[in-house]
């Protein structure tokens, strides 16, 4: 993308959502959802199909009236459950999955689009016209038409077409999801970059954890209609606070222990087979569950490591766990390979190592998986 300097736009507002909720007959798509966003910021909502993501972007945009709570601007309130600023005056600009770009008009027509509805002078249209696809890389494309652009160009004019207006908050519903995988992965970094240089607050409905963790300044985690855990990117891939939230932001391996006692900062607790696992990281209400509790924890794939048995560590380090058992299967998946390993008694894991086949182990080698108590994380559920 070039980098031309960004249009002149309004200040960024805040964007604050408290206690929205919305439903579909009897059926309650969003319930009870509250989220700051910082001027300047983006942030992601994600989750899988059916968690109220979209609809609450919706609310924002006042493309769906809520049933209740508040949405609120800067100083502007847009909805309060009574009434609600329709869509048209809310300063927004949204980019939506599918482009939405006129097929009968050039690419400085649809950018053209919206400056014309607003009222903006005809000379004043053409420059904005072109500065906006210059920040977007598109200047010497402005007289095609989108049937003659790849989708990423068209996404890129879409893109154009939403900050021409200078709005205070940009909303992205799912914006990737039609473009393959390589172009996907270098528009993330585009839209990323634009975001930044002309500092719009923005919300992005994604239900990508890749596109979650490299665009997000925050990220709000969804499930079932609400918000269950919401912090910075390496904050929530760090210290998932559950089950659902570790397996859907990355990979992670799930353990479960009991007869738990405190030590050296963390929880010490059996698995299954009897073998010790101790953890340190977690909620402040996940380690400060009373002793002789059945825990259940999070250990991502990338924080272990194998070694044979004759090679393994100290067995006296206390803050390295070490859990013995079988490599299972092997895959290579272009410079990381994955080790399933079925442990003493216990279930299988899922070990990611980089390098190449064989590295490590092979299919049917005695393996010590070891992984350190700080890379262990108590789950609060």
């Amino acid at each position: 993308m070039a980098t031309t300097a960004a249009p002149s736009r309004s200040t960024a507002a805040s964007l604050r959502l408290s206690g929205l909720r919305k439903s579909y007959g009897r059926v309650p798509a969003v319930r009870g959802v509250s989220l700051d966003v910082a001027p300047g910021t983006m942030t992601s909502l994600i989750g899988p199909s059916g968690c109220g993501k979209t609809t609450t972007l919706r609310m924002i945009a006042g493309l769906e009236q809520a049933d209740e709570g508040l949405i609120q601007a800067g100083d502007r309130v847009l909805t309060d459950g009574r009434r609600a600023v329709p869509p048209e005056r809310r300063d927004m600009g949204m980019v939506f999955q599918t482009y939405a770009l006129w097929p009968h008009m050039t690419v400085a027509d649809n950018v053209a689009y919206g400056l014309k509805r607003r009222g903006f002078a005809r000379a004043r249209i053409g420059a904005k016209v072109e500065s906006v696809l210059a920040t977007v890389g598109m200047g010497a494309l402005g007289g095609r038409y989108p049937g003659q652009l790849s989708g990423g160009q068209q996404q890129r004019v879409a893109l154009a077409r939403s900050i021409a207006t200078e709005p205070s908050i940009l909303l992205f519903d799912e914006p990737l999801s039609n473009l393959d995988a390589v172009l996907r992965e270098q528009m993330r970094f585009e839209i990323r970059s634009l975001q930044q240089r002309i500092g719009i607050t923005a919300v992005y409905v994604t239900h990508s954890q890749d596109e979650a963790l490299v665009l997000s300044d925050q990220i709000a985690v969804m499930q079932d209609g609400v918000i269950v855990q919401v912090g910075a990117p390496l904050d929530i891939y760090n210290v998932p606070r559950t089950e659902f939230v570790a397996t859907f932001i990355g990979l992670a391996n799930i353990l479960d222990i009991d007869g738990t006692a405190r030590e050296a900062g963390g929880l010490r607790g059996r698995l299954a087979n009897g073998q010790t696992v101790l953890a340190a990281t977690g909620s402040v209400e996940a380690l400060s569950r009373p002793e002789r509790a059945r825990c259940r924890l999070s250990v991502r794939p990338v924080d272990m490591r194998l070694a044979s048995p004759g090679r393994a560590q100290d067995p006296g380090a206390n803050d390295v766990n070490q859990l013995s058992g079988r490599v299972a299967t092997m895959t290579f998946t272009g410079g990381l390979v994955d080790y399933f390993v079925i442990l003493d008694g216990a279930p299988e894991i899922r070990v990611r190592i980089q390098g190449t086949p064989p590295s490590v182990a092979e299919p049917g080698q005695r393996v010590q998986v070891e992984f350190a108590a700080d890379r262990v994380v108590v789950l609060d559920d």
